[in-house]
């Protein structure tokens, strides 16, 4: 792979001034790295540019036939001033099974990382130090051939922007209201919900948008076939902590493998904590409520780490779980995942990557 060639930008734009107040996405730093894919010639024309829009053909094919993926990560800023990645080895993997699946060519992962740090190192002053604040890293990949036909393309851009944000959700740890999803269908075994494409979010929009109306901040996904087996929440995988036992529905094909949950099911497992990947169905999950079984439920995430579900709506029930109150596991979770993010605790994982 050829050298990264670095344009930097003449007119930089102001950095948001108050922290607390940026959101989630709503900024956006100077610069972007690039890549293109031509067949024939593979990955070349690594850049760092200045931020900006993109000219496509209208005829480009992700905007007919939607073939792209992407990934999310963040990057962290300790309060020793060092910079710090977290598993980014990990969601460049994923990346590629996320290409595979969509009939991208694969990238060179090793490189992606480094083209990653490079870019931090041009931005790092974006990178936010208010507790709770982060930059957000997307690399996304998408087909750019001008031609109408559904069948993979030949040529693709491979780009990694950069975001400063604070909460995902504006209850930040509070728990949130969860809507149990009966009428429509996210994904499928055999079809791309394992996979980090934008179709799968495009699909669950709908729902979305029906529980925003009805004040719930999330929608809770039931399998697309019998339509009674827990799958995750709209942008997270879900855990339930039911009579000691943490269990957290097994990875089958339609589910996303998130980053978060993995490390949520080694940290659970490094403490003695019991964990079970398994089918559980609404019904059980309701009737371990009924009998006072179910002790704790949260979503867990990148953009929002651990996030406790204190009330589902299952149709006509509802499902009160630990008093509306964070619970001790999730709290322990979150405190022990961010304080490596930080750097504030040691990291026996070895998953913390410093950007010098």
């Amino acid at each position: 792979m050829s050298a990264i060639k670095l344009e930097l930008t003449g007119k930089p734009k102001a950095k948001p001034v108050d922290e607390t107040k940026l959101g989630f996405g709503n900024f956006f730093t100077d610069h972007m790295f690039m890549m293109n894919y031509d067949e024939g010639q593979g990955w070349h024309d690594a850049r760092i540019v200045p931020y900006g829009p993109l000219a496509l053909d209208p005829a480009a094919m992700v905007l007919h036939y939607g073939q792209e993926v992407f990934e999310g990560l963040k990057a962290y800023r300790t309060k020793d001033g060092r910079i710090l990645l977290f598993r980014p080895d990990e969601n460049f993997k994923r990346l590629n099974r996320s290409n595979k699946r969509l009939c991208i060519p694969e990238i060179d992962e090793g490189f992606a990382l480094e083209a990653l740090k490079e870019l931090i190192r041009v931005e790092k002053d974006w990178i936010p130090s208010t507790p709770g604040t982060s930059l957000y890293i997307r690399p996304f990949i998408f087909a750019t051939d001008a031609h109408l036909g559904v069948h993979p393309a030949h040529h693709y851009l491979f780009i990694i922007m950069l975001s400063p944000v604070g909460a995902y959700y504006p209850e930040g740890l509070d728990p949130v209201k969860i809507y149990v999803e009966n009428n429509y269908v996210r994904a499928v075994k055999g079809g791309t919900g394992e996979a980090k494409t934008s179709g799968n979010y495009a699909s669950s929009l709908k729902a979305q948008d029906e529980a925003e109306q009805q004040h719930f901040t999330q929608v809770l996904w039931l399998d697309g076939v019998e339509r009674k087996y827990i799958e995750e929440v709209g942008t997270m995988n879900v855990f339930f902590k039911i009579a000691g036992e943490v269990v957290t529905p097994e990875l089958q094909g339609s589910i996303l493998p998130g980053i978060t949950r993995k490390s949520s099911i080694e940290l659970l497992r490094s403490w003695g904590e019991k964990v079970c990947e398994r089918r559980l169905s609404i019904d059980e999950l309701a009737d371990a409520a009924a009998k006072g079984r179910l002790e704790e439920a949260f979503g867990t995430g990148t953009a929002a780490v651990i996030s406790p579900i204190g009330q589902l709506i299952w149709g006509s029930d509802i499902i009160d779980i630990n008093g509306g109150k964070i619970g001790p596991l999730s709290q322990k979770l979150y405190d022990a995942l961010t304080a490596i993010q930080w750097g504030e605790a040691a990291d026996p994982f070895g998953w913390s990557f410093e950007v010098k």
